[in-house]
């Protein structure tokens, strides 16, 4: 019965043609959808956060090769469920056939062991393999088999892409296109939806299940109330674990240590694994307390390194420390903002060459050419120190780091503001 089907999975597209977003990966051209098209696709791992349709693409893709399509949770599977389905996968394949694919939900969970049992089919070519992760796959996938992967990011949906599937479902699904219903007012429901388009279409099935009235006009008090009363339903299958993370670093960076503790337990309650919360936490470290307090990134990364030597229940006292610890730093992403803003630049101004005195010259050749000829050695001069061109001529005085309003880097403005004042303007 189509009322037993929840309304995300009603509207899960059949087709590449009807899939929406990602249009760097699977649009006209790009690199994925000439795999497709040609139908000799790599194993790969789709790497993006929830609802954004890892697992419709897998499934499109499957359809669109005709070929055998296995699935695997990394939740309930264990060593024991891969073989089953690799020795399955060599059974149906005859010879020069294209391998079965083999999807696998939430592979950053499996153990080492778990994906060290693929790394032999995945190399024969017994499966294609398809993982996907909200997880960086650097940290949560062993090497040997990222190695014999392509790795593809998806992104959020848009806000275009989330009211174009509003509309979708309001024209298309089978029980929502017998009412009258419009939507007057969609920023509440995208609010909540963060991009995830199941939790989008979860929300929109809540308030219209809330009536019975054959005419609904959605409005964002509307939404709001009817999702409140129904937030268990709401966030099902987990997917509060996004919310909750990302509430505790934003008590983190807003030196509230007393609700960092409590965004913590609520992880730590949930079953959460610590080394996600220590590693989001050395993040944190670099990202938001930055150069105000540098043991802040030294202490976070000895955390991350002592959690993976201990375990449970031990670690959840290590963890409250270093976030407490975190939580009352004082705060700063100059470092952040610097960065982002010399890659900015670097994508405005290219490959700029490198000025000649900064050069290497390990050869007679280049010592002729006058590699390294005028290079000032900073330590044969008073304090350390002299002023120099470090930066190609096109860009000379670009100032990138800005200090922010704390202590230590006043005082490394100060510090700044001899040394390079006239040629930075500090």
């Amino acid at each position: 019965m189509p009322g037993n089907i929840p309304l995300a999975e009603r509207m899960r597209p059949q087709r590449l043609e009807d899939y929406m977003g990602q249009e760097h990966l699977v649009g006209e051209q790009s690199i994925l959808r000439k795999s497709i098209e040609s139908g000799n696709i790599p194993s790969f791992i789709l790497w993006g956060p929830p609802g954004v349709g890892k697992t419709t693409l897998a499934r499109i893709i499957s359809n669109r090769l005709n070929r055998p399509f296995f699935t695997l949770s990394a939740i309930n599977s264990g060593v024991k469920d891969i073989r089953e389905v690799i020795d399955k996968a060599g059974k149906i394949r005859f010879f020069d056939s294209p391998s079965p694919i083999l999807f696998i939900d939430e592979i950053h969970r499996f153990s080492k062991s778990q994906q060290d049992s693929l790394l032999g089919a995945v190399e024969q070519g017994t499966i294609t393999l398809i993982g996907a992760t909200t997880e960086n796959p650097s940290f949560e996938v062993i090497s040997p088999l990222l190695s014999r992967c392509q790795v593809y990011v998806l992104k959020s949906l848009s806000r275009e892409h989330l009211e174009s599937l509003l509309q979708h479902a309001l024209k298309e699904d089978i029980e929502l296109r017998t009412r009258k219903i419009t939507i007057s007012e969609s920023e509440a429901l995208l609010r909540f939806s963060g991009g995830d388009a199941r939790k989008l279409y979860n929300g929109l099935e809540i308030v219209v299940n809330s009536s019975d009235d054959q005419e609904l006009e959605i409005t964002n008090d509307l939404v709001i109330k009817r999702i409140q009363e129904n937030i268990a339903l709401y966030d099902k299958n987990g997917e509060q674990h996004f919310d909750i993370i990302s509430a505790f670093i934003k008590s983190m960076r807003g030196s509230d240590p007393n609700a960092t503790v409590y965004w913590l337990a609520r992880m730590i309650e949930g079953g959460e694994d610590p080394e996600f919360i220590a590693r989001r936490m050395l993040i944190f470290a670099s990202e938001d307390v930055g150069l105000s307090n540098p043991n802040a990134l030294l202490l976070a990364n000895t955390c991350f390194d002592a959690v993976r030597k201990i375990g449970w229940p031990e670690s959840r006292i290590i963890l409250s420390e270093v976030a407490v610890f975190l939580a009352t730093c004082p705060k700063s992403n100059s470092t952040y903002l610097a960065i982002d803003k010399a890659l900015g630049l670097v994508r405005n101004t290219g490959d700029l060459p490198v000025p000649l005195h900064l050069r290497n010259a390990p050869t007679g050749l280049m010592k002729e050419l006058g590699y390294g000829e005028q290079y000032q050695y900073p330590h044969d001069h008073s304090g350390h120190f002299v002023e120099e061109d470090y930066l190609p001529e096109k860009i000379s005085g670009t100032r990138l780091w800005q200090p922010a309003m704390n202590s230590r880097e006043q005082e490394l403005l100060e510090k700044m503001k001899k040394q390079w004042g006239k040629k930075y303007k500090y």
